[in-house]
């Protein structure tokens, strides 16, 4: 799922090559890799799934919220079965052509199609913020995950994302949470050792801040609302952002409030 605030519609370029299948539609709502516009989302949550991957191997792994499948295919390198649940039927379509490594339901997340105590971890990245029930979500996670599984979420966090809002500004979130908010979320659903971690630039990110105004986020979202062509050297720093370039760094160690995304890891008693 994307991050990206616009609600400005933008398709991936034609490519009628063989290697080309269901290529989705960029919509501000799900994440799409190998598009140059794209990259910096991209990337941001390519490292979420790159750093907790390792956790996941040699278990059966529950995708809920797949988009467009990058992340479950990462995790089926490392896992012995990766399972993935998606509403969304071109989603699925397009997962099931490209990632035959990974298992496809098309489902409600709020009533997933697992047996109780049927997965060891369920992944949640960049999801949970566009549930209308997202009481009823974690619950069912504690369900399907066998006892000391993990849940691994990840979400904007709505401190830095929407500040000063009680309302997200990107039209596809119906709820974003803070720290506190997603901790409680977890414990009232039965979850226990909630670690938090947040996700941060790092020094080269910092420095294309500081090139674009003082925030690279900003002067992306600016452009697409504008629907404006972008400068050549905002086009150049967004396509050459890396995984490498973000920070996942322990609430313990730096304030979790300041962080772009919340990174949540909870056990199943």
């Amino acid at each position: 799922m994307s991050a990206s605030v616009p609600d400005v519609p933008q398709r991936a370029p034609d490519d009628t090559s063989p290697a080309a299948d269901a290529v989705l539609t960029l919509t501000g709502e799900r994440t799409i890799p190998d598009l140059d516009v794209e990259n910096y989302w991209f990337r941001r949550h390519q490292v979420v799934y790159q750093r907790l991957a390792p956790r996941c191997a040699g278990r059966e792994v529950l995708e809920a919220g797949c988009g467009e499948g990058y992340g479950a295919d990462l995790i089926a390198g490392v896992a012995r079965r990766v399972v993935a649940v998606d509403y969304d039927a071109a989603a699925v379509a397009h997962v099931r052509g490209r990632y035959p490594r990974v298992e496809l339901m098309q489902a409600n997340l709020a009533e997933l199609p697992l047996p109780d105590a049927s997965v060891d971890v369920v992944v949640n990245f960049q999801v949970i913020e566009h549930l209308w029930d997202q009481s009823q979500f974690v619950a069912e996670c504690a369900r399907v995950l066998r006892p000391a599984g993990l849940l691994m979420v990840s979400t904007p966090n709505r401190i830095t994302f929407s500040p000063g809002r009680d309302t997200p500004i990107n039209p596809f979130h119906t709820r974003e949470l803070n720290a506190v908010e997603l901790t409680e979320l977890l414990v009232d659903a039965g979850f226990s050792g909630v670690a938090m971690h947040g996700l941060f630039h790092g020094p080269r990110l910092a420095e294309m801040d500081a090139r674009h105004g003082g925030s690279i986020i900003d002067a992306q979202i600016a452009r697409a609302m504008a629907d404006a062509p972008w400068p050549p050297g905002l086009a150049a720093d967004v396509a050459a952002v890396t995984a490498d370039d973000f920070d996942l760094i322990d609430s313990s160690e730096r304030d979790i409030d300041d962080s772009l995304d919340l990174i949540a890891i909870a056990v199943r008693p």
